[in-house]
């Protein structure tokens, strides 16, 4: 997967189209990505909790296009398995490829760390996410009740699991 997103990426330099980069996330990264979260979700998280993400040491990423941070996604891995915790892509660069290429990162770092399997939660009406997921061979295990902070008190979550590619 790596050599294709350099590939991708050469080529797309090379003929004058915006460069891609899935980049570790660092601490600076933090006051854009929570402004990302707080534009897309009703209840995001704050800077504090992507502070404390990166000083635990989950794996956290950023996908840029050019200088504009488009997404960014945190896993956190051990014991064999992975947990996918927050994946986000701007609603402005929805549906053109990058969660599917962010989620691919994602996963790739998850094989790294060793895992095996890996987990994730969605609102069961985040259609666009389910179908993503889907696509990426995630299969749903499970409900968990109440698990999700909504307007009118709790919301389900999907629970979905996928095997990690070994290679």
């Amino acid at each position: 997967m790596r050599q294709l997103t350099e590939s991708v990426a050469a080529e797309s330099e090379a003929i004058g189209l915006p460069r891609m980069q899935l980049r570790p996330m660092r601490e600076d990264d933090v006051p854009v990505v929570a402004g990302i979260e707080q534009h897309v979700y009703p209840f995001p998280w704050s800077e504090g909790i992507f502070s404390d993400c990166l000083r635990v040491g989950y794996h956290c990423a950023v996908l840029e296009l050019d200088v504009i941070t488009v997404g960014y996604g945190i896993i956190a891995s051990g014991a064999g398995e992975a947990h996918l915790l927050n994946v986000c892509v701007r609603e402005e660069f929805r549906n053109r490829g990058f969660g599917r290429a962010l989620m691919a990162h994602l996963l790739g770092l998850a094989a790294a760390a060793g895992a095996a399997v890996v987990f994730l939660e969605v609102r069961p009406a985040n259609t666009g996410a389910i179908r993503l997921y889907e696509a990426l061979g995630f299969q749903q295990i499970g409900v968990r009740r109440g698990y999700y902070q909504a307007t009118a008190g709790r919301e389900d979550a999907l629970v979905m699991r996928r095997a990690v590619d070994a290679g």
